[in-house]
């Protein structure tokens, strides 16, 4: 497998990051939320961190994974998507896309 494909798969394993008042919050002490990958372990996570974000390094990867629950749409009875979210602690400059959200 050469060098692009890894680097390529890396970028598609952090889906989106999530933007609330509790991970503004968090921002302030150098650690992000971001959706990720389902099958993606703590180590690939970290090496597409740091390959999105050049000049960070990940201390720690904490996972969660969200359940899919049951909503009502009306008459229709529907479920949401499982998620599954990273929190990454940094070191290193706090990411631009963050400060000031």
């Amino acid at each position: 497998m050469s060098k692009t494909v890894q680097q390529s798969e890396l970028y598609n394993l952090l889906k989106r990051p999530v933007v609330t008042e509790k991970t503004n919050a968090l921002a302030s002490l150098n650690q992000y939320v971001f959706e990720v990958s389902k099958d993606a372990n703590k180590i690939q996570l970290a090496q597409a961190f740091e390959l999105a974000f050049p000049g960070r390094k990940v201390q720690a990867v904490r996972l969660i994974s969200v359940p899919a629950r049951t909503k009502r749409y009306g008459k229709r009875i529907g479920q949401t998507q499982e998620k599954r979210k990273a929190i990454f602690s940094i070191q290193g400059e706090p990411i631009e896309l963050f400060t000031g959200v």
